[in-house]
């Protein structure tokens, strides 16, 4: 048994990173190895993927159901107790103040057979529309700006692997150096192969001291910033204009807005001298090949969907998208934070990321789930409006995989709104701030301990397979939906519509994604096993063929690179979008006159919740900080390491200082991992962008205080 290796992925980012899990000589959880096969971190770990196992813990983790005591206390329980208090609290909502008093929230690191479940009880058994989850927060604004532009939302269209043969990359608003550090190799290697690197960060990050160029902005004009390079691209005559012509639409509206944001006007706005952006017009013109990648920076915004599409629309007058090794893509965050919106926890779409307002969407996927199409709740709240509207409109909260007491904005509020609730099930691997809240918690088992398929960055379907069998009083989220379904559905055993088994599951999801955009109707477990992932959309293979020979070949390999030959549009046309430069929802002002923006560190990852479990990542990340400016520093009376208090409209956070040049002076950055007197989501503003939902984490006003003794 020792001897026994399992091919697998890491729990954490959106890379997905492959590796090998060994039970450990003690007996006791798993050892990691590297697995060099997989070809997209080819056996590299960052720290968090190496000390995975360590939730895996007893110690750590939970091993029992709680329910909470009269006394106010959580206590162990039954599972039986347990689900039929979740059961009577969800069901006692519903009956007292309709279905849509309930709300579900999910969260973007659940499998995609656990995201399809969950969309799908949400809607069939409990009839709410009000679910939406967490991968709202991480790429939502990159996703409508691909779909409006592209008529397609794919993080990247293209594999990680063609990076480093591209001639130019445009990073916006993102660190891998820190967030997903086996990626940065191939930003390494484009720059071995001669190629330029150009980051756009309002600090010098880890990731911009590997740039050629790094522009600074201020954080909330990123969208000012590409206006002023498109600007300069058509000044300059660099547009190309064959591929405008053939390929795109809406060109001239666009060309005409951008023409109203001259560089020195640009300058004035983002604080990036105009050399700069005439050297990042350049370096970005001069290949052949040449990509834009953006991240939460411009994305958490809102404006973010304006501020993306004006990135897209700087790629696109270059004649970069739908060519070999050129274009636009996103660098997701979250594990699965692309399987988990395709298939049904967003709140307005359904399965294979098919809309949920489109009428043949709903018959499509009615019939898979054996309803009537009319009986499917219509579009529910976004994300935080959903949290917001936590204690009046929905009564009670069933939650998967999330911990929004620290990763919302105005996280206080959202604490209070959680707190006011009737009744509040939680279902995670540890006990997380949230789920102390809950009135039943309930221990699930988590990636080493159970099969399922997750979608990574590139769009590439992978499985993760079980190495180790969890603690025994530790069930998995399909047997909780099984249950819960049970109790809740009334006639007809809605429990046989929600199989415990992954992969059934995954069976019913490639019918229900048939047809979608995200087709995943080709892709079953074994070619997942066999060819290291596939990539989406995967149509389902041809009728059967004469021969053998030709059945085979007639199996859609996967689409690793989208809109080579048309884009995914009505007329096969990209859409440039024409847009303009706004102010950040909350601009400095003299009460307020510092902005904060937000991020993550290497040592820990989203809200804390399992990392800060971790001893050695605690050591290398022990808490919060302020980085600030020694400008700013002095201007406060404090020196490295004192307290300092940051201020918003919305709350105070207290954290130690980090003084360091590699930041504007007018802006002070947090990570926000942590929950106390330090979360920095307790400042953040929740103004949300009017198209995609998400909230501006990127930008708020603050001023700052030296805590004195």
């Amino acid at each position: 048994m020792r001897n026994t290796v399992t091919s697998t992925h890491c729990p954490y980012c959106a890379l997905q990173c492959g590796m090998n899990l060994t039970p450990a000589a003690d007996g006791r959880g798993v050892e990691v190895s590297e697995r060099a096969d997989f070809p997209v971190n080819r056996g590299a770990l960052c720290v968090k993927g190496r000390t995975a196992p360590a939730v895996l813990s007893s110690a750590v983790r939970l091993t029992s159901p709680l329910v909470r005591s009269a006394a106010g206390t959580l206590e162990p329980a039954s599972w039986e107790e347990a689900l039929d208090r979740i059961a009577e609290g969800l069901g006692g909502a519903r009956a007292h103040h309709g279905a849509d008093a309930v709300g579900v929230f999910g969260g973007g690191g659940l499998t995609n057979e656990k995201a399809y479940a969950l969309g799908k009880f949400a809607r069939v058994v409990l009839g709410t529309s009000q679910i939406d989850y967490n991968g709202r927060f991480c790429m939502s604004s990159a996703a409508a700006a691909g779909n409006l532009a592209f008529g397609l939302d794919r993080g990247l269209p293209f594999p990680l692997g063609d990076i480093p043969r591209t001639g130019c990359v445009i990073l916006v608003g993102s660190n891998p150096a820190e967030t997903m550090p086996p990626a940065l190799r191939y930003f390494t290697e484009l720059k071995e192969n001669g190629g330029t690197l150009i980051v756009v960060d309002p600090r010098r990050t880890r990731t911009a001291e590997q740039a050629d160029l790094h522009l600074a902005p201020r954080p909330g004009t990123d969208l000012a910033l590409a206006l002023g390079l498109l600007h300069l691209v058509v000044a300059e005559g660099r547009t190309d204009e064959e591929y405008i012509r053939e390929r795109t639409t809406g060109w001239e509206d666009t060309r005409a807005a951008a023409m109203a944001h001259w560089p020195e006007y640009v300058e004035r706005i983002t604080g990036v001298p105009v050399p700069q952006l005439r050297e990042a017009v350049r370096l970005f013109c001069a290949p052949e090949h040449a990509m834009v990648l953006t991240a939460r920076g411009p994305e958490q915004q809102a404006k973010g969907t304006d501020t993306v599409g004006a990135w897209i629309n700087l790629a696109l007058a270059t004649g970069r998208p739908g060519r070999p090794l050129s274009g636009y893509g996103c660098l997701t965050g979250q594990g699965n934070g692309q399987g988990g919106r395709e298939h049904g926890q967003k709140a307005d779409q359904l399965p294979g990321y098919r809309k949920l307002t489109d009428p043949a969407a709903r018959a499509h996927v009615a019939e898979v789930w054996g309803v009537a199409p009319d009986s499917l709740p219509g579009p529910g709240r976004s994300a935080y409006e959903l949290l917001d509207a936590l204690g009046t409109d929905i009564r009670a909260l069933l939650l998967m995989g999330s911990n929004p007491v620290v990763s919302a904005p105005r996280a206080a509020h959202i604490e209070e709104r959680i707190r006011s609730l009737d009744f509040l099930a939680v279902c995670d691997v540890v006990l997380s701030e949230t789920a102390e809240l809950a009135d039943v918690v309930l221990p699930v088992t988590q990636w080493a301990e159970e099969t399922g398929t997750t979608t990574n960055l590139e769009g590439r379907v992978l499985l993760r397979r079980r190495a180790v069998a969890p603690p025994p009083d530790v069930r998995g989220d399909l047997e909780v939906l099984h249950e819960l379904a049970a109790r809740l559905g009334g006639e007809g055993s809605p429990e046989k519509r929600f199989p415990t088994d992954p992969e059934e599951v995954f069976e019913e999801l490639r019918r229900a994604s048939a047809g979608g955009p995200a087709d995943y109707s080709g892709i079953t477990y074994r070619r997942l096993a066999e060819e290291n992932g596939v990539f989406w959309p995967c149509p389902a293979p041809v009728a059967p063929a004469e021969s053998a020979e030709r059945a085979v070949a007639e199996v859609h390999p996967g689409t690793p690179r989208l809109f080579l030959d048309r884009f995914a549009t009505g007329d096969g046309r990209a859409r440039f979008v024409p847009v303009s430069h706004r102010a950040a929802a909350e601009e400095p002002d003299e009460e307020y006159p510092v902005l904060l923006t937000t991020g993550r560190v290497v040592a820990q990852y989203q809200s804390g919740a399992q990392t800060r479990r971790v001893d050695e990542l605690n050591a290398a990340a022990p808490g919060p900080f302020v980085e600030l400016h020694p400008r700013l520093a002095q201007r406060i009376g404090a020196a490295e390491g004192d307290p300092v208090a940051v201020v918003s409209r919305r709350g105070r956070a207290v954290a130690p200082a980090r003084i360091t040049t590699a930041i504007r002076a007018d802006t002070v950055f947090m990570p926000f991992h942590w929950a106390g007197e330090g979360r920095a989501n307790t400042l953040t503003n929740p103004a949300l962008d009017p198209t995609s939902r998400m909230p501006e984490f990127k930008a708020c006003a603050v001023r700052l205080e030296a805590v004195r003794p």
